[in-house]
């Protein structure tokens, strides 16, 4: 706290209202001289970083082992002594791509034979009686993209493909040609998890109006929902930020270093926590019992789970898309 001497001046610098106090009612600047030594900005730092620190472990540790308590405290009214739900995600995010950034995947692209050629001018028998149904892949997919491209450029206009097909197809042979089954694997993976904080923003307000649906509208407002899905976001990044780190950090000792059992052993704690957490979280918040609050999060569990694969569908097929 301040111990500056208060203006007698009680007119606020900031905002031009009447200050009859140490603060000001209208915008809450302290009515203190602007001009400072550098002692009192010294003093000042370290009462804020103080009070920073001191609200943000507070909010960490709240968030972890207290489900639902953050969102209660904030929607009564106590919210000097923790971080708000907008900053406390926004900065698990931020803290979140540092760490990604910091320790990148590794890509290790297997290109197929470059001397590898496809005779485009052979044509298939019946390729002009015929139309795709006719065209057998079997095992062999080179075989089969021949085919393909010959009934695209010597079968009449009605027996060819139409342009997505033949591009799906055109893009499935570039992606066998250039990447193995680990690479794509590795590729898919990796894509995965520097895009979760995106994914998870994205379901955000999803999951908020699938809770307005499950509960009462008259005692929920959507932006109570709201609350309770950014804290419950925040745990399940900053959950999944930890793991990350603990992964990357016993990846560096190599991948048969006897260190490795910690990352599976807190792998597995995590994902029991995150899966359990919600259970928990719903029956404080909401104050239904536990059974009513049991079927609800199981339902909730399921709904929400065939909407983030549905997600997940489009983001696959969005990074094959994408892949090189």
């Amino acid at each position: 706290m301040s111990h500056s001497p208060i203006r007698k001046d009680k007119t606020c610098l900031n905002c031009r209202h009447v200050v009859e106090q140490k603060f000001c009612p209208n915008c809450g600047q302290e009515n203190t001289d602007s001009r400072k030594t550098f002692h009192h900005l010294f003093i000042h730092f370290f009462e804020d970083l103080t009070h920073y620190e001191n609200a943000f472990w507070k909010t960490i540790r709240n968030l972890l082992f207290k489900p639902a308590i953050l969102t209660k405290e904030y929607l009564c009214g106590k919210r000097l002594s923790y971080l708000a739900p907008v900053r406390l995600y926004i900065f698990i995010s931020f803290v979140t791509f540092l760490m990604i950034a910091l320790f990148p995947g590794h890509k290790e692209i297997i290109t197929s034979d470059k001397n590898h050629k496809t005779d485009k001018k052979e044509i298939p028998k019946n390729i002009f009686t015929g139309n795709l149904n006719d065209l057998e892949p079997g095992n062999d997919f080179d075989s089969f993209t021949k085919e393909v491209d010959s009934l695209q450029k010597f079968a009449p206009k009605e027996k060819k493909l139409d342009s997505f097909s033949y591009w799906l197809i055109k893009k499935v042979q570039y992606v066998k040609e250039h990447n193995t089954k680990k690479d794509l694997i590795e590729k898919f993976t990796e894509s995965f998890v520097h895009n979760i904080p995106k994914v998870l923003f994205i379901i955000m307000p999803f999951f908020a109006f699938f809770l307005w649906l499950f509960h009462n509208k008259k005692k929920w407002y959507y932006f109570d929902h709201g609350i309770f899905t950014l804290h419950y976001f925040s745990f399940l990044l900053l959950i999944f930020l930890i793991l990350f780190i603990i992964r990357k950090l016993v990846g560096l000792f190599g991948e048969d270093n006897p260190l490795i059992f910690i990352s599976h052993i807190t792998d597995f704690v995590g994902f029991i926590w995150m899966s359990y957490y919600f259970y928990p979280a719903h029956h404080r918040f909401y104050g239904e019992t536990r059974w009513v609050s049991f079927a609800k999060s199981v339902a909730l569990f399921f709904i929400n789970s065939f909407f983030i694969l549905f997600l997940l569908i489009l983001y696959a097929f969005y990074t094959f898309v994408n892949l090189h």
